[in-house]
Parts: structure tokens; C-alpha cells; sequence
């Protein structure tokens, strides 16, 4: 048995494009992750950061990236500054995923606008049923968000344990973990990302605590195997519609209706083996 414990960071950001989850008001990418500059040699590296960006930078092919047009660098005074979903169709998106292939066949046709996070309309709700009440959700809330995750193997080695510790979280929401495979970002021909664990749902408490444990079989295969596709991410999915999607990570993805708060920077767990 092997264990290891991880630190989540803040984010906003799914893959490199769109270049976040997150939009101010003006339709702009609230991006916090990877940003996209260019360098003196003229190639594209990504750092991690956080920063204003343009919903109409450069769209590169799935797989390559491009200098984001960065309008400015975000710092404390942008605190206040309130949350909106991505409208559909995904903005400056290259992605070609169908999240939810069953339920949503026809995801890429539906066309929405953008919301404040606090006034995204929930299918069906009635005043009646008795919604939550919200504040504008702004960056500085969604900047205090927390997360803390232990990885162990089972004993047999044939699956792996990921529990997770939350503070900080929106109060009273419904939240998603979602696994990030080797191969759902493969520009050869991605695989659909899936939920880490069936189901894949909690909810932060009132004061924003939350706790989530799932067991998944034999996630870390030795990557020398054919077909070897392991989990090298988790990301924690603020879900705006306040529900979640059975065995999709959500129908639309990429902050149209579901929004990256946590996750690790970076390819990870490679010390791990499992066995099928």
C-alpha cells in the first residue's frame, strides 16, 4: 500500500482553451492556471498565474497553443469583482469533446448567454421548492477555496483511495470531482474525461467545508501497458446548474455548466502503480 497527501490550488482553468471556466461581466476570461506568453524566441510557454484575458485571443489548432491576449494581470483589487459562466457556443474553445453523449448529443447546437454565477437558472426550480438565496459570487470568495487530497493504493494494488478535506468553498453549493486521464487531452484522439467516482457529487456545508472520498479501480496502470490511460489529475467542478451529470462530468463542460475551482498544477501521481 502506498500514500501520498496533496495540496489543491485555486483555478478557473480546464485544458489551455478556453482560456478558463470563469467570465467577468464584459465577457472577458477570468483566467487563473496556465497562462499562455510568449517568449523571447518566439515560442509559447505556459506558466502558472492569473489574469484578465481576451475572449477573442488567438485559437490555435486542438493540441498547440498560442499567446493569450492578455489585457491585464489580476491582484487583490480585483477581489470584488463578480463571476459569470461561459455563454454556448464556448468561446475561444478547441476542444472537440461531447461531454455527455447519452444525455446531450446535441451540446454543440445549444446557444445561451452568459450568467452572473449567483443567477444561473436551474432547470425546473419553483420558487416554492425553496432555493438558496445568493449574493454575487465574486473572485475573492472564489479565491479562498481550499482542498487537500490523500491518494492511497488498496492492498490488493488493484485500486486506489482519494479522499479529499475542503474549506473555503461557496456556501451551500453543489459540487463534482472530476478524474483527468492521460489521454482526454491527446490531440491523436481524446478520450471523454469522467467523473472521479460515481456518484461524483457533494455539497459544501454553510460555512463552506466539504468532504469526499471515491475508490477507482485501477486508475494508475503502468504506462508501458497498450491502452494504459492513467488518472494524472483531479479537478474539483463548482457546478452552476447545481446538479450533477450521472457518469458525465457535465453536458456542455468548460464553464458553460460546470467550473474548475480546484486542481493540481500539473501531471501528477506518478509514483503510483495499480493492477486490473
Amino acid at each position: 500500500m502506498a500514500g501520498t497527501v496533496l495540496d489543491l490550488s485555486v483555478s478557473t482553468q480546464g485544458p489551455a482553451y478556453p482560456p478558463s471556466e470563469i467570465m467577468d461581466k464584459d465577457g472577458n476570461f477570468v483566467t487563473i492556471g496556465r497562462i499562455n506568453r510568449a517568449a523571447d524566441d518566439g515560442t509559447v510557454t505556459p506558466a502558472w498565474g492569473s489574469a484578465l484575458v481576451a475572449a477573442d485571443s488567438p485559437l490555435p489548432p486542438f493540441g498547440e497553443l498560442a499567446p493569450y491576449r492578455i489585457l491585464r494581470e489580476l491582484t487583490a483589487d480585483d477581489d470584488g469583482m463578480e463571476l459569470y459562466t461561459l455563454p454556448l457556443p464556448l468561446p475561444c474553445s478547441n476542444y472537440p469533446m461531447l461531454f455527455a453523449p447519452e444525455q446531450r448529443p446535441d451540446a454543440h447546437e445549444v446557444v445561451r448567454p452568459s450568467y452572473p454565477l449567483h443567477e444561473v437558472p436551474i432547470p425546473d426550480l419553483r420558487a416554492a421548492d425553496g432555493p438558496r438565496r445568493r449574493d454575487p459570487i465574486t473572485l475573492g470568495q472564489w479565491r479562498r477555496a481550499r482542498g487537500q487530497l490523500e491518494v492511497t493504493t488498496t492492498g490488493d494494488g488493484r485500486a486506489a483511495v482519494f479522499e479529499f478535506w475542503f474549506t473555503g468553498l461557496i456556501p451551500d453549493s453543489v459540487y463534482t470531482v472530476m478524474s483527468l486521464r492521460q489521454r482526454d487531452l491527446d490531440p491523436a484522439g481524446p478520450t471523454r474525461p469522467g467523473p472521479l467516482g460515481v456518484p461524483n457529487v457533494f455539497i459544501a456545508d454553510a460555512g463552506g467545508a466539504a468532504h469526499y472520498r471515491a475508490e477507482l479501480p485501477d486508475p494508475f496502470p503502468d504506462p508501458g501497458l497498450p491502452g494504459a490511460n492513467r488518472v494524472v489529475n483531479v479537478v474539483v467542478l463548482w457546478m452552476s446548474y447545481q446538479q450533477n451529470y450521472g457518469g458525465a462530468i457535465g453536458h456542455f463542460g468548460l464553464g458553460a455548466d460546470i467550473h474548475a475551482q480546484l486542481k493540481l498544477t500539473g501531471p501528477s501521481f506518478q509514483e503510483f502503480r495499480t493492477r486490473a
